[in-house]
């Protein structure tokens, strides 16, 4: 290591301080790069979260989101993104999921062209898993990645032909406590790509691919800003051509929906594709309009795609994606299969309805949370297609303008006590499993993750804030609200058995349900107050 890369690495603190077992994904080498990218960087990300917060006192206000009268002119003109890599022009059908060692096998083998590999939503950001899930995807860039299950005997291994990998890293709002500058931890995101990044490049690029990356939780174009001149720095860093890395950015905000031409524009080098996250875009339809009694959402189960204002978002995209040269992803199928052959029937069917309105509504590809449901998803667009490898083509330059109105629309639909309890129940498990150390989790035969126990906890302080009748005239109360969980931990326990209740971190989990659920302000993400918990 030369003296500058010493001088670097020296200012970066870590607590607890490296191990040896460590130092082999954190060598000083990949230290002195997050050094770099840290002193230039993270100073600017409290500046984006302040602004953030000051839009949102807007909306508390009264206001509405709408499109920016100061970049009319970038929606207006003609342009279009810099181009997209041959290996990302087929992307009908995508799986996402944590980037642990056996899931990265199979899901590099699954039926699918790209595998989403994630920090963020679905993974529990614990310092080892941290560092393990970078050695993972180190070994299958490099295919020498291998499993073997230690109570089965079963061994896993890379086949021949793996899909694309793009890697998820954490949102901006999220830090990395072990990593310090200045005695302040650096941002999670900075973490994830810098060492995915330097680790990788290379041997990406020799595999005819290369740094693809998931950008999650934008709220404004002024963050994709941010994050094309982190992309610049580091191809300038390592002489790379502009444009080396590409990006996907999930539109899963609602003030982002309305900035999709503008977070295209800041990173039109590099982005190849805007992604539909419904999921964390319901939560954010409920903390945008967090104040707004007339646009309480109803039970989540109801709450689908065929909505207006969530088929608008859908729409929309995909007009604004293929206007630029831009791919439109669709969103995530949070089924997973059921061993009961009626219930599976039901669960396919469900799939396909779903995929069917994306595919028909122009989308290039969609999302899967299981390998067993990548068949019946990947028909759907393997039938849309045809010959294509994704429909760039399908411009809806002939819908009517989609406006504010449509896309803020109240959403209709009865608030029941039992989507409540479920709610309840889905919520406790899913933070037990968090601070556990589990960001993916199948409860009640749905694959869920941190987006979608944010929508159940951040649905029931809506309805207590505005004091909702359910369906059956019982008004939501911060008293009826913890009645409720006292009675479903009551069910959970026996649901789950004693001994799994009581191994478990479930009455911990409940307890912060409560305080996220009956505080006066709507905590902007439960992963800060659980990240507080984790080693």
């Amino acid at each position: 290591m030369d003296l500058q890369a010493q001088q670097t690495s020296s200012q970066l603190s870590f607590n607890p301080p490296i191990t040896g077992q460590e130092s082999d994904v954190l060598t000083d080498e990949a230290l002195a790069f997050l050094h770099k990218l840290a002193t230039r960087f993270s100073h600017r990300v409290p500046e984006l979260l302040d602004a953030r917060a000051a839009r949102q006192a807007q909306f508390d206000a009264g206001s509405i989101p709408d499109f920016l009268p100061e970049t009319a002119s970038i929606r207006e003109e003609a342009w279009a993104i810099r181009g997209i890599p041959e290996d990302l022009q087929d992307r009908r059908l995508e799986i996402t999921g944590p980037p642990e060692r056996k899931m990265v096998i199979n899901a590099l083998n699954a039926n699918v062209k790209v595998f989403m590999a994630d920090f963020e939503d679905s993974f529990s950001p614990v310092w080892g898993p941290v560092l393990q899930g970078q050695r993972n995807l180190t070994d299958a860039i490099s295919r020498t990645i291998t499993y073997n299950n230690p109570s089965t005997g079963k061994h896993y291994a890379l086949g021949d032909d793996p899909s694309v990998l793009i890697c998820r890293v954490r949102g901006l709002h999220l830090k990395e406590k072990h990593v310090l500058l200045d005695g302040k931890p650096i941002p999670g995101a900075l973490f994830d790509f810098g060492l995915y990044f330097f680790r990788n490049h290379k041997a990406l690029l020799e595999n005819g691919s290369g740094p693809y990356f998931y950008l999650p939780k934008l709220q404004a174009h002024q963050e994709a800003a941010w994050w094309n001149d982190v992309f610049c720095f580091a191809e300038d860093e390592f002489e790379l051509s502009r444009g080396t890395i590409k990006a996907t950015v999930l539109i899963e905000t609602l003030p982002a929906v309305f900035e999709m031409d503008e977070i295209l524009y800041s990173l039109k080098d590099h982005i190849v594709a805007l992604n539909c996250g419904r999921w964390d875009y319901i939560f954010s339809y409920i903390k945008t309009f967090r104040n707004h009694p007339d646009r309480v959402l109803p039970d989540r189960q109801v709450v689908t795609m065929e909505k207006p204002f969530l088929n608008a978002y859908s729409r929309l995209l995909v007009r604004t994606c293929h206007r630029r040269g831009a791919m439109a992803m669709g969103g995530m199928a949070a089924f997973i299969p059921s061993k009961d052959p009626e219930k599976n029937a039901w669960v396919l069917d469900k799939i396909t309805t779903d995929k069917s309105l994306e595919a028909n509504n122009g989308h290039d590809g969609t999302w899967v949370a299981h390998p067993g449901l990548a068949d019946t998803a990947k028909a759907v667009f393997d039938a849309a297609l045809g010959d294509r490898k994704n429909q760039l083509d399908v411009t809806r330059e002939q819908d009517a303008p989609i406006t504010s109105k449509e896309l803020t629309a109240p959403c209709e639909g009865d608030r029941t006590e039992d989507g409540m309890r479920h709610n309840i129940r889905v919520a406790v498990q899913y933070i037990e499993a968090w601070i556990s150390g589990n960001g993916c989790v199948p409860i009640y035969g749905l694959m869920e993750d941190a987006a979608t126990a944010e929508i159940s906890r951040a649905s029931i302080w809506q309805w207590i804030k505005h004091e909702k009748a359910l369906s059956n005239g019982k008004t939501v109360t911060a008293d009826f609200f913890r009645t409720c969980l006292a009675e479903e931990m009551t069910v959970l326990q026996e649901e789950l058995g004693e001994d799994v209740f009581n191994r478990g971190k479930y009455v911990q989990a409940a307890s912060l349900m409560e305080q996220l659920t009956t505080s006066d302000e709507l905590a902007d993400f439960l992963t800060l107050s659980g990240y507080e918990l984790l080693d």
